[in-house]
């Protein structure tokens, strides 16, 4: 073997200094080395010319090369490989990362909202820790071709109740997909995302609230009023106007281009034909006609009879007067939207309430969503708000500020309630369904709603009480029979009635009556 040729163990890699049958490292067998160097070597016995007529030959043989670094270096570690692959068990290996399944839809604008697509949710496959821009690509991707008539354009990813996917709801955190799914508190297979159009997501959020005009026929009506020639009937509508167009629903000269006008006809009944009788609105006419009269007519002799009936009519206001009179500050032409989900109206209500841009003076929009946040189809002409303040009154029977039996609740303390500010709550919420058209609270007892008009008619036992604790009490001051025992009995329950605000000081038995009637007051 030529000191030039350098020459490696195939089996162990070590470098041999020279070649011998066995190596003398790992003591394999080189016998496949020496039969190719013996291949290599040249005669050297025999003249010249013996020498070049084997030089063709073993020029042939010397075309088989001895294998490289580089490739023994491949081979061995691809033995390696092999060696590890069987070394070590299943529980050493590198847990492969499965995909999780969610649910991907399609929003378009539809008038003034966004509405997702029927028939456009599909399944996409993704990573767990996978964030927003990702999901938006591969959404927008299986839709285009899933769907050929997706149009083109810049998406943005959507929650379900429209807003934009950029951090996870409630934090500042930048989305993931499992954060969201934790927080959720959903499988993956139930949460769903839409796409939508940018131009769309930007036209719906540019329009603000007091650009939406919903306007019903009473108050197309009620606005025409400052506009026409007074005539002294029951309405306001000038007589150029025939009667087929005077009587279609939602008619009136003075709607703006914009306003969604709708009839009331669905909503309420329809008003008796007969000209004797009044209404509000003829009454607002008649007291703000303007005067068409000339000053140069003669004086008109009047009936003081006639004013005097008038006047006590007046005086004769019903409930639905009143009413009507506190409904008439709300501006039609502005909404405070509610998105309220079925699952949960106490809470939806609640945020709607407490949120800084709302204001009693505005018409309410609300609108259902299921569990999953898609909404309900239609549009709110009165009928969902009333459904809205109906489920409230439900639920607000049923908060812990309120006690006793079904039809007669009374109100009662509870401090989580005052730090929460849940008392003023459910005012602000009666009040606004009262003056919105919804129902009043007929779960409360006759003596709290006496007692709350201020009426002097107010009278409750102490077997209205439902806390048994507070009846025994009240029951044992009643039956206090000398004075002693009554001041004894005030200092040992002083708790009690220092939290309701009646701790007094008495110096007769006669007392223990009021002291008892201040309480259950």
């Amino acid at each position: 073997m030529d000191d030039k040729q350098v020459a490696f163990c195939p089996f162990c890699g070590k470098h041999l200094i020279r070649l011998t049958p066995i190596c003398g490292f790992c003591g394999r067998s080189l016998a496949i080395l020496n039969a190719t160097a013996q291949t290599e070597e040249p005669a050297v016995t025999g003249t010249s010319q013996a020498t070049v007529s084997q030089q063709p030959v073993n020029a042939k043989r010397t075309d088989k090369h001895l294998p490289s670094y580089k490739q023994f270096l491949d081979y061995r570690n691809s033995k390696s490989n092999e060696r590890q692959s069987y070394s070590y068990g299943g529980r050493h290996r590198a847990k492969e990362r499965k995909h999780v399944q969610i649910n991907i839809g399609t929003m378009v604008r539809h008038e003034t909202f966004l509405k997702p697509l029927r028939g456009r949710t599909l399944p996409l496959f993704v990573d767990p820790d996978i964030e927003a821009p990702d999901i938006l690509s591969k959404a927008v991707q299986k839709m285009r071709t899933f769907h050929q008539d997706t149009p083109e354009g810049t998406y943005v990813l959507l929650y379900p109740d429209c807003s934009e996917v950029i951090h996870v709801p409630g934090s500042e955190r930048p989305f993931k997909l499992a954060e969201y799914k934790q927080e959720l508190g959903r499988p993956y297979s139930r949460i769903t995302f839409f796409i939508c159009l940018e131009r769309h997501f930007q036209a719906v959020e540019s329009d603000s609230d007091s650009e939406i005009v919903l306007t019903s026929r009473s108050s197309a009506e009620f606005n025409q009023a400052d506009t026409v020639v007074f005539e002294p009937q029951n309405q306001s509508t000038p007589q150029n106007i025939p009667e087929h167009e005077r009587d279609a629903p939602g008619h009136s000269s003075t709607i703006q281009p914009g306003q969604i006008v709708i009839s009331d006809a669905e909503d309420m009944d329809r008003p008796e034909t007969n000209p004797a009788t009044t209404s509000c609105y003829s009454n607002y006419t008649d007291l703000y006609a303007p005067d068409v009269e000339d000053m140069d007519e003669d004086l008109v002799a009047v009936d003081v009879e006639n004013l005097e009936h008038t006047a006590v009519e007046e005086m004769n206001i019903t409930l639905p007067d009143i009413v009507a009179n506190l409904s008439l500050p709300i501006d039609h032409k502005r909404v405070s939207r509610f998105n309220i989900s079925r699952a949960n109206v106490w809470d939806g209500a609640v945020r709607g309430f407490k949120r800084t841009t709302y204001t009693e003076k505005c018409d309410m929009l609300v609108r259902f969503t299921d569990d999953a946040g898609v909404f309900e189809e239609g549009i709110d002409t009165g009928g969902p708000r009333r459904e809205f303040f109906t489920l409230l009154m439900r639920h607000l029977k049923d908060r812990p500020i309120f006690d006793g039996p079904d039809g007669h609740r009374f109100l009662v303390y509870n401090a989580k309630a005052v730090r929460e500010d849940e008392y003023f709550m459910a005012g602000k919420m009666i009040a606004v369904s009262v003056v919105h058209g919804g129902p009043g609270p007929h779960f409360l007892s006759e003596d709290l709603v006496q007692y709350l008009a201020g009426q002097p008619s107010f009278k409750s036992t102490v077997n209205a009480i439902t806390d048994e604790e507070i009846r025994t009490v009240l029951r044992e001051i009643e039956n206090a029979a000398s004075l002693d025992a009554l001041q004894e009995c005030i200092m040992r329950h002083s708790t009690v009635f220092q939290t309701a605000g009646c701790l007094r000081h008495v110096t007769s038995v006669e007392e223990k009556k009021d002291l008892v009637a201040d309480y259950v007051r």
